[in-house]
């Protein structure tokens, strides 16, 4: 397992510094990086060249040498020039947590979908870290000495052999992120396609968001045990950063004719890749098409607050804000244990994904926002229209049916559109 040091800037005594650091470790682990010292550093500001003093790199280099550490991963993202630096300085591996994530999302792609987003983030993350290689590949492949130089054709430069690698390097990456970018949006296209069918449908679609690791995948899937009792749909849950990348919907029938599809989605975390963000887009639309969020909240974690406001920040960068939410607070019997659970106050439910705690009551609540156009009707349909009554019991919720001597008299909730469809029938209606 390779061994790092973890080096942190804590810039004008950032409250959540500590925790950004824990969380840097929780990402190590994550990428079966074994964590064998951490340094950190006060400063109003980050040095330009190297991120942290110089003093500072000469006591990380001395401590790799001393711990034989493989690399150093530092708790925010390096612009490419301090990456060289501290390369150049250290002598070892420098990752930054953009790199880190990337690592972490790489070895956990499945999909063919997953792993060409993930592809083409880290050449996007890349590209730009090209720059000021010249000078070590020039050594490499030597200048332009005798030979070298232009011959009476023109045909050659006078760039040195590292150089014309690097201009190499950086078309052929080009040329990579334009081809990963084409099979993405074909692949995007089949999944518009997808979405599309499902709003044919007329299935509303309620979209699982939230900070990695708070229980999106557990909920989902006792979602499907409670209501489907299908096993074969469960989808992989586990105690882990980032344990799913690929989006999932499933179909949610609670067996009254009110049934929705539930998305599971990537999950996010602070300081989340700019490139991640953007390659994922396609992924994370079933968040920004849905009608209804549930953002699923660790409540038990200490830091949930700062969670949420990330969630919410990267719910607004996908231009995602203004769908109505459901806040899912999760793990609440860890946090909660006076309490009697679930807990609803008013968008909030405390509840216990794992053990099945609030299930109904958060299925009510996703009924209350996504069915709230029903209207509650009496019907009396003559006996020559069974159509009509076939296509009420499949697609309304029928609370009593009687068969008086005019006709069945239908006793139910049904959307507007299938009132209006069968206006003719309504003796009573009540609602919107």
């Amino acid at each position: 397992m390779p061994k790092a040091i973890l080096v942190g800037v804590n810039l004008n005594d950032d409250p959540d510094f500590e925790h950004s650091m824990e969380e840097l470790e929780s990402l190590a682990q994550a990428c079966e990086i074994e964590v064998i010292a951490s340094v950190t550093q006060n400063l109003p500001s980050v040095n330009t060249a190297f991120y942290i003093g110089t003093g500072k790199v000469k006591e990380v280099r001395d401590l790799a040498s001393m711990v034989m550490a493989d690399c150093v991963i530092f708790d925010n993202s390096l612009t490419p020039s301090q990456q060289r630096n501290l390369q150049n300085e250290l002598e070892i591996m420098v990752w930054d947590r953009t790199n880190l994530i990337l690592q972490i999302f790489e070895s956990r792609a499945r999909t063919k979908e997953a792993k060409l987003q993930v592809e083409s983030a880290n050449l996007q993350y890349m590209l730009p870290r090209l720059v000021g290689m010249r000078e070590a590949l020039s050594r490499q492949g030597g200048g332009a000495g005798a030979g070298g130089g232009a011959g009476a054709g023109g045909g050659f430069s006078n760039k040195g052999a590292g150089e014309t690698k690097l201009e190499l390097d950086r078309r052929k990456i080009e040329k990579r992120i334009s081809d990963l970018r084409r099979e993405l949006d074909a692949i995007e296209l089949d999944r518009q396609t997808q979405r599309k069918r499902r709003k044919e449908s007329d299935l509303p679609s309620v979209a699982l968001v939230g900070y990695t690791n708070a229980g999106k995948s557990t909920l989902l899937n006792k979602m499907l045990d409670t209501y489907m009792g299908d096993d074969e749909k469960k989808v992989m849950e586990k105690d882990m950063l980032f344990a799913t990348l690929d989006t999932t919907v499933r179909r949610i029938s609670p067996g009254d004719n009110r049934d929705f599809l539930l998305s599971d989605t990537v999950g996010f975390i602070d300081k989340l890749p700019h490139t991640l963000v953007k390659a994922f887009r396609s992924t994370l639309a079933e968040a920004c098409e849905a009608d209804l969020l549930l953002q699923v909240v660790d409540f038990s974690d200490i830091h949930h607050r700062e969670q949420m406001r990330v969630t919410e920040e990267t719910l607004r960068e996908l231009g995602a804000e203004k769908i109505p939410c459901i806040y899912v607070m999760n793990k609440a019997d860890l946090a909660m244990e006076d309490t009697q659970l679930p807990k609803v106050v008013g968008d909030r439910i405390y509840m216990s994904a794992k053990h099945g705690t609030g299930l109904d009551e958060l299925l009510s609540l996703i009924r209350q926002k996504l069915f709230a156009d029903y209207v509650i009707c009496k019907m009396l349909i003559p006996y020559n229209d069974g159509a009509a009554v076939s296509w009420l019991k499949e697609n309304a919720v029928v609370k009593s049916m009687e068969y008086e001597a005019e006709g069945v008299a239908l006793d139910l909730e049904c959307k507007i559109s299938d009132a209006g469809r069968y206006a003719k029938y309504i003796v009573e209606k009540t609602g919107a």
